[in-house]
């Protein structure tokens, strides 16, 4: 239910408050959709959807208009336009009507499935036609789903990457889900941000040092404990040593953490020297005697990424020695592993595993840590994120609308009413003009007036997000890839949308 203190007539973009004046006369209803446009030579071809039952939980549901918000609002909006704009009588007659509670419908796929861009993700409509101004009115809400859908698409995309690196050079998928750690908590611009792209990288990974997204998790998804950490140091408790008393503040990490893995960071001055002197020979016996999956993990933090690691692994190699796993690849002793996490997004960490790969290192030996390219360095426009209205209805008749400028293509809209499902060649598709069969549509309803009409666990988001054998099977085959999208694009330019 949404907070007391938070004020949803407040949270939209001014311009809004005015278009119930524009609006034809007699109209009775607004509906519209959110997509991620697609465009030719996209990095993304599909996204995973995470997020909307937070948003309705948080500002949507229950009561959320009050006499006292109206007030408020009314005041503000004075102020702010020098005039009286606000639709204070729209709102008290949502209020009278509905006890506060917003009569808005909302259809949209289940969290977490992944689906192709250019598809409708969710349907917005009202329920009383005397509020047809509502739909778009909660617009600039509901396109913040940007953010947590572009955060769990590029976790998929770097689940992806890893899984394929992880089974060519292991011959298995074990460990997958600890392969990317969430470093991000430091480097977004809000808590919130923080809890909901936390969350959002939780679907797809349960490695994590967001504590935010955790709670969210938890409060939203219904999930206790959605990710695991380790101990680990950073750079103030080593330096605080002294330089020359490195190999101490090591010794003592290891005697403060006895079982269970723990990460050191170890550049603070010579990374290559540490792994060489420290790890590798004066305290090559406190490593290699500790328990069983109580590993020491070395964690590089500057320089260039692919070359350090490189020569991290051979250093710790010619002091620890290494084995050929199943498949041939190289394998340090199970008591050290490595964590980069420095310089880490979408491009690098494939360069960093093409260089492993092709060095004769497993994947097995390393995990990887990534901050502000998981949560931050992205924006709405990274998945071309869109709501449009595409049917109305005036005194009861419908009419498909649709907008097309002649300046940009891309930005054209769906039309009518719509409903999301798989077409002959198995391709998922958007119908448009209300041809959809009601049997066949993907589109669930979560929200009705006022209320959360389906709920989705973290469990259930994380099994549709699921990687699946043929995904695998498709990256580590390139060229089916390639020819795969190519089929999808002939569907979507032959208007199967």
């Amino acid at each position: 239910m949404a907070a007391y203190d938070f004020n949803f007539l407040l949270a939209t973009d001014s311009y809004k408050i005015t278009h119930y004046k524009q609006y034809p006369p007699d109209i009775n209803k607004v509906y519209s959709y959110f997509e991620c446009r697609r465009r030719k030579g996209d990095r993304f071809k599909e996204v995973v959807f995470f997020g909307l039952q937070y948003l309705l939980k948080k500002y949507i549901s229950g009561q959320v208009v009050t006499e006292e918000k109206i007030q408020q609002a009314k005041l503000i909006y004075q102020l702010h336009f020098k005039q009286s704009v606000f639709d204070e009588e729209g709102w008290r007659r949502i209020l009278e009507k509905h006890d506060g509670r917003l009569p808005i419908r909302i259809k949209a796929i289940p969290e977490g499935k992944i689906i192709p861009r250019g598809n409708v993700l969710f349907t917005v409509e009202n329920t009383d036609p005397e509020f047809y101004w509502l739909t778009n009115y909660i617009e600039t809400m509901l396109v913040q789903m940007w953010y947590p859908i572009t955060v769990a698409t590029i976790s998929w995309e770097f689940k992806k990457i890893l899984a394929k690196y992880l089974k060519a050079t292991s011959g298995s998928l074990d460990g997958l889900e600890y392969k990317l750690h969430d470093f991000g908590y430091r480097g977004v611009s809000s808590q919130e941000s923080a809890a909901l792209g936390g969350a959002a990288h939780l679907v797809n990974f349960c490695s994590t040092d967001t504590v935010a997204g955790l709670l969210m998790a938890q409060q939203y998804y219904s999930c206790s404990m959605a990710g695991f950490s380790i101990p680990a140091a950073e750079h103030s408790t080593i330096i605080s040593w002294g330089r020359n008393r490195e190999k101490e503040a090591f010794e003592y990490l290891l005697e403060q953490f006895p079982s269970g893995p723990i990460s050191i960071v170890s550049d603070s001055y010579d990374i290559f020297k540490a792994c060489k002197h420290i790890w590798g020979d004066k305290l090559k016996e406190r490593v290699m005697e500790r328990k069983e999956g109580s590993t020491v993990v070395i964690r590089p933090d500057s320089g260039d990424p692919q070359e350090t690691v490189i020569e991290v692994l051979r250093i710790l190699e010619e002091s620890f020695g290494s084995s050929l796993n199943s498949v041939g690849y190289k394998l340090l002793p199970s008591c050290i592993r490595i964590i980069q996490g420095d310089g880490i997004d979408i491009h690098s960490i494939e360069e960093i595993l093409k260089k492993l790969k092709d060095e004769g290192w497993s994947a097995e030996n390393l995990v990887f840590g990534c901050g502000s390219a998981l949560l931050q360095k992205i924006n709405r426009d990274t998945l071309n994120c869109a709501f449009k209205c595409s049917y109305v209805e005036t005194k009861g008749k419908g009419m498909d609308v649709y907008k097309q400028p002649v300046t940009d293509p891309s930005k054209g809209s769906k039309r009518g009413r719509l409903s999301l499902s798989r077409n002959s060649l198995g391709f998922i598709e958007t119908v448009e003009r209300g041809n959809g069969k009601p049997e066949e549509d993907m589109l669930v309803t979560v929200f009705e007036n006022g209320t959360i009409v389906h709920e989705y666990s973290l469990e259930e988001v994380r099994k549709n997000a699921r990687l699946w054998e043929e995904d695998l099977a498709q990256l580590q085959h390139n060229k089916d890839a390639l020819n795969g999208d190519a089929l999808h694009d002939e569907c979507i330019m032959n208007g199967v949308h």
